[in-house]
């Protein structure tokens, strides 16, 4: 029904204003009487036999949702009866900020695909933390902070403390953005010597929490074969808990969409099945050169079941959708689970 009914009248929409009617459908829909259970028996399939145990934490099923759809924890309530494992909410800053000017946000169909340049737009850790206190699902969170536009990189490192220090009773774990090539200047904090240090600090306040939580990094697809060296490197020396791969690309090799339509669209991040091959690349690498030493979740160009496997065999040990999702439907996440438990089981 999605793909025949739904999905086109939402692709007649500009992109950013169809997130908001879908996600506010859904909220409307949760709160009939009744509803929430009806959507749960429509999409999730659950077996013991799909939990996965990682750095301290049980996920129900392996298949999560990317850090960009839920950015202000609005929508996790909803989101948790469509059968995600878990859910990833950000990018947060520790202040609010509008993002970029619009249009920020493109589909490329015909690459299954789509350009955003959002600029981490969201209402600020704080109020965020406002509706995590009414948290109403036993579904794993995590939080993923960044640095606000207006903070210099010489000052990014505080940006990152508060956030972390902020959330840290109401996430389950956290993800470190330093990937994202939507804000200025951004990507350059991927140089090892900022990371070896703000992970330390991090992982240093985390062990003075009574509950510590898990910290993982989020690599871009475009590092090359020494840069994703010096990541298997900087976890090794940072004992952080893991990987997530990958962010989107600014690479536009090979697409299908007419050249002059992506000059319109100009600069921003690219997702979806355009970087499923270089995704599984990088979580292929990351898991040889490593010996699996450190666990990785798996995300960038996942539309089917199919994709996934790919991705858990290629060393992944969680997936996350997003783009999928979208093209896909929610019937994507119970298609995907029921086919893991086929193939592994």
């Amino acid at each position: 029904m999605y793909k025949y009914f739904v999905k086109p009248l939402f692709f007649k929409l500009n992109p950013e204003r169809a997130h908001y009617l879908a996600t506010d459908c859904l909220t409307f829909a949760s709160v009939i009487p009744g509803m929430s259970s009806v959507i749960r028996g429509l999409y999730n399939f659950q077996d013991s036999r799909l939990e996965r145990k990682l750095f301290g934490l049980t996920f129900k099923n392996p298949v999560g949702l990317a850090a960009g759809f839920d950015k202000d924890a609005r929508w996790f309530n909803d989101l948790a009866n469509l059968g995600f494992g878990f859910i990833e909410i950000g990018t947060l800053t520790p202040k609010a900020q509008v993002g970029n000017p619009k249009p920020r946000l493109f589909r490329v169909v015909e690459d299954e695909g789509v350009i955003n340049r959002m600029g981490f737009n969201n209402l600020g850790a704080e109020d965020a933390i406002k509706r995590l206190k009414k948290r109403k699902t036993d579904i794993i969170i995590g939080g993923n902070i960044g640095k606000n536009t207006s903070t210099s990189n010489e000052n990014a490192m505080e940006d990152y403390i508060t956030n972390f220090n902020v959330l840290h009773d109401y996430v389950d774990y956290f993800v470190v953005n330093v990937s994202c090539p939507n804000v200025k200047d951004l990507t350059k904090l991927q140089d090892t010597p900022f990371l070896l240090t703000l992970l330390g600090k991090l992982k240093k306040i985390n062990a003075t929490k009574s509950k510590p939580k898990p910290i993982l990094l989020k690599i871009a697809p475009d590092l090359n074969n020494r840069q994703l060296d010096e990541v298997i490197d900087l976890v090794a020396q940072t004992e952080i808990d893991g990987i997530i791969a990958t962010n989107t690309t600014t690479s536009r090799a090979n697409l299908k969409t007419d050249q002059a339509a992506l000059d319109k669209i100009a600069n921003g991040g690219l997702s979806g099945k355009p970087i499923t091959k270089r995704s599984t690349e990088v979580i292929r690498y990351l898991a040889e050169q490593s010996n699996k030493a450190f666990p990785i979740i798996g995300v960038g160009g996942i539309h089917s079941p199919e994709d996934a496997i790919e991705k858990l065999e290629a060393g992944a040990d969680l997936v996350q959708i997003y783009t999928g999702f979208i093209y896909e439907g929610p019937s994507l996440i119970k298609r995907i689970n029921k086919a893991i438990l086929k193939h592994f089981t």
